[in-house]
């Protein structure tokens, strides 16, 4: 990939987020962001309020490991065609199409049940609309990145990420509002008539043209080789239960393409240092996660309103997320990658700290001020760390297995911290929340050790990683 394109002035450059393609990643990235926080903490809000058990509510959120293992079924959504939807929209658009109908389809079933007599139904309907969440960044994350020109890839990537934070503002603090007004089952029924905003941009948009032929050539080239493996093998009778016939070898070439080779890439590339860098990915973000599942139970817990909880944490939580992703910019331009994600490392698990010190507070007077000075202290560190997250993570792919190694990242960095979130709501009521919260902090500092022993490599000038 050559050099983004360097607008001569801030004129041409603002022109950049009025053509249509990037107008249209500002209605996917709504789309993308808006069941996640339905899954999650909304969630978890919503069964704290009728009364389900904390540790019951760290199990729920095990429902998020459904993003964390995307990558084992893309390849079948990056070949599989849709037959009608296929023709008539194209295959990035018919299974965004599906994917969002999916979404809204269970999201009014969630809104048909009640926590106290259908929680096996909500956990179901949950699962469901992560499956088709999940399935719907697939494809979205292609869609961006075929349709990306050298000019608008930047522009590109920031419409589609303030589409999600709006999305995440919208499913937090507008489902809480609504809660407060209505009820739970019509804030879930009013989110699944927000992906009408995706159903209409899919509508709008147009297919992408894809280049698929260094993928059949790559095909091509392998069914070559297994063909001679094959004349080496030809008196193993388990061999030909394998390489039988030529849509085997078809098949079993695809298969390598696909899974494996992305995998089998990053380890040439980076030998036995891609284990470092995989075991880095897993855990940077374990202590943020951990910590997510028990944020609103914790606040409800801790006296607060659900609409003191929307307007500081939501609302409020907002602006400061985006102030800390501009400084996390700001840090990466100024010093370059591994510094600031080793500061975003210490902000994130020592903001676990004040929340332990929130704890001790009365919850029969509840300090609004000392939970806005601890939303915000999380909120800023966790933009920073994200930002040079991502920017880590980008720097990682290489240029011949983009969406795959990408993917492969992504769910990575979050399936540690998904699984054993799980087990967070047991560890408030065993302990409570002032020994919970030293336990998030104290899951931060594998990652800590793990980035400064990169950044020692890297100033010791030796194997990039």
């Amino acid at each position: 990939m050559n050099a983004p394109v360097k607008y001569t002035t801030w004129t041409d450059a603002l022109k950049v987020y009025w053509q249509p393609k990037v107008l249209a990643l500002l209605g996917l990235g709504f789309s993308a962001g808006m069941p996640y926080l339905l899954v999650f903490s909304t969630l978890s809000a919503w069964l704290t309020k009728y009364g389900v058990s904390r540790t019951l509510i760290g199990y729920f959120s095990w429902i998020g490991i459904t993003y964390s293992i995307k990558f084992l079924w893309a390849p079948v959504i990056e070949r599989l065609r849709l037959g009608f939807l296929d023709r008539a929209l194209g295959h990035r658009r018919s299974w965004m199409l599906v994917a969002q109908l999916g979404i809204a389809l269970g999201l009014l079933a969630m809104s048909q049940c009640h926590p106290e007599e259908d929680l096996t139904q909500i956990a179901l309907c949950a699962l469901f609309v992560a499956f088709c969440s999940a399935t719907q960044d697939i494809t979205v994350d292609a869609f961006r990145i075929e349709i990306a020109s050298e000019k608008t890839q930047g522009a590109l990537a920031a419409s589609y990420i303030l589409g999600y934070r709006l999305a995440i503002l919208v499913s937090g603090a507008g489902a809480l509002y609504i809660a407060v007004w209505s009820s739970w089952e019509t804030a879930y029924a009013i989110m699944a008539c927000f992906m009408l905003v995706g159903i209409l941009t899919v509508l709008w948009v147009k297919e992408p043209r894809t280049d698929e032929s260094a993928l059949l050539n790559m095909t091509k080239l392998l069914e070559k080789r297994l063909e001679r493996i094959e004349l080496f093998l030809v008196n193993k009778p388990w061999a030909k239960v394998f390489m039988h016939s030529r849509r085997q070898r078809h098949a079993l070439a695809w298969f390598l393409v696909a899974v494996v080779g992305p995998i089998a890439e990053f380890f040439i590339r980076n030998r036995w240092h891609g284990a470092i860098i995989l075991l880095f990915i897993g855990l940077y973000r374990l202590s943020d996660l951990v910590m997510g599942v028990m944020a609103n139970p914790f606040y409800i817990d801790m006296g607060y309103s659900l609409l003191e909880i929307a307007n500081v944490s939501k609302v409020f939580g907002f602006s400061m997320t985006i102030a800390g992703s501009a400084i996390g910019g700001l840090l990466v331009a100024k010093y370059g990658l591994l510094r600031p994600l080793l500061l975003g490392g210490i902000l994130v698990a020592s903001t676990n700290l004040l929340f332990a010190v929130l704890s001790q507070f009365s919850p029969e007077a509840p300090n609004l001020s000392a939970l806005a000075v601890v939303i915000s202290m999380d909120n800023i560190s966790g933009g920073i760390a994200n930002v040079a997250f991502i920017a880590y993570l980008s720097g990682l792919v290489s240029r011949s297995y983009t969406a795959s190694q990408y993917a492969l990242f992504s769910s990575l960095m979050t399936l540690p911290g998904k699984f054993i979130a799980g087990y967070s709501g047991a560890v408030v009521d065993a302990h409570g929340y002032f020994v919970f919260f030293l336990y998030a902090a104290a899951l931060g500092l594998p990652a800590i050790l793990l980035v400064m022993y990169i950044l020692w490599h890297r100033i010791r000038g030796q194997r990039h990683i």
